[in-house]
């Protein structure tokens, strides 16, 4: 079930979403073919440090992070990828790893790589490794209000 408090604030805002239910999957890859997603509408959230401060990077998830792309469009003098341990307490509500992308319930900035706005529809992980909820584009973005930048790997 996604976490009640993304459901609340999904269903507070009059958001439409679905929930798919899939087998337990951990990576990405088997999380979208598990769920019958592409995987380019399957979004990653992917929990970085930001000269000292945690955020979210959301993108497709065939792609990577590019830190040093990411790092040119955020002006940050370092980046790095965050270590479970470093933010586990932060989503008490979440299984390690299938943090939903919205860091605006969490305290946190969002960047979305500008390769996942092309899709009418956005699927992510609900909390769980057995559950997707999937929503417009718009709706999320509304919502979230990340930032947009171009900091993935095309491969």
């Amino acid at each position: 079930m996604p976490t009640e408090k993304l459901k609340k604030f999904l269903d507070e805002n009059g958001v439409k979403y679905v929930s798919i239910k899939h087998s337990p999957a951990v990576t990405s890859s088997e999380i979208a073919e598990s769920a019958h997603i592409p995987g380019k509408k399957l979004a990653k959230t992917v929990i970085i440090e930001i000269d000292g401060r945690m955020a979210m990077a959301v993108l497709p998830s065939p792609l990577h992070v590019n830190f040093q792309l990411l790092e040119e469009a955020t002006a940050a003098t370092r980046i790095s990828l965050a270590g479970e341990s470093d933010f586990t307490e932060m989503f008490p509500d979440c299984e390690v790893g299938a943090m939903p992308p919205f860091g605006n319930l969490y305290n946190m900035e969002v960047y979305v790589a500008k390769t996942l706005t092309e899709d009418d529809d956005i699927a992510f992980n609900a909390g769980s490794h057995r559950e997707l909820m999937q929503m417009k584009y718009s709706d999320f973005e509304r919502l979230v209000k990340p930032k947009i930048l171009d900091f993935t790997d095309n491969n």
